[in-house]
């Protein structure tokens, strides 16, 4: 990617995945420990198929997966999802360090529904044989379009484009009980914003110097 002067139509990189990529990050204090992390994949292309998948990690902090722990992955396709968590979960800021990323238990999804109008809220629910998982978005803000370069891309390796929208109230819950903690504010791409979003028609380019 390269500054608006010299901006090229087409990137030569390669295309990895392309989809939504909406998350909810929970804390208690906006200077507290993430008490609830969501994220939710919707890859409509792949080298790995097409998939969606949501990943909660409702405890952090502790090595253990569901039931014993609110850590889960419901899935449509686990060889995509087990890419994802491998080269992009993982490498996230608020996914990086957490314990449980490693120990979250993985169920293949037995139903997947998305619900709302994208103007004022959304959901995604997922349910396995043991579970229903649920992320709610709500108040939604005015979408607006982001292309980072692998210095501000939070892989530290790709080209990300994207439509985001704030939202100002979001939660995540399993089987009917909520997440602890609350949206707060952080410095997103330059600007103040919320830590609940929708990230719609994303797509991530592995540039040529950065390629293997």
């Amino acid at each position: 990617m390269t500054d608006v002067e010299t901006r090229i139509a087409v990137n030569p990189g390669q295309v990895e995945w392309a989809g939504d990529n909406p998350g909810i990050y929970l804390r208690e204090s906006p200077d507290g420990p993430w008490t609830g992390l969501g994220i939710f994949f919707r890859v409509l292309f792949s080298a790995h198929g097409q998939g969606s998948a949501m990943i909660i990690l409702g405890d952090p902090q502790k090595t253990q997966g569901f039931p014993n722990a609110r850590n889960l992955c419901i899935t449509t396709n686990s060889e995509l999802t087990q890419y994802l968590v491998q080269n992009f979960v993982s490498r996230f800021p608020s996914f990086r360090s957490q314990p449980a990323l490693e120990a979250m238990t993985w169920l293949e999804a037995e139903s997947h529904s998305s619900e709302g109008d994208m103007k004022n809220s959304w959901t995604e629910t997922m349910s396995a044989a043991s579970c229903e998982a649920q992320m709610h978005w709500a108040e939604l803000g005015e979408p607006f379009a982001v292309e980072v370069a692998p210095k501000d891309c939070a892989t530290g390796l790709h080209d990300m484009y994207s439509v985001f929208l704030e939202a100002r109230n979001a939660s995540i819950s399993l089987n009917g009980e909520s997440l602890s903690g609350r949206v707060c504010e952080r410095v997103f791409f330059g600007r103040e914003m919320s830590t609940a979003f929708m990230a719609v028609s994303e797509t991530w380019v592995l540039p040529p110097e950065t390629q293997p």
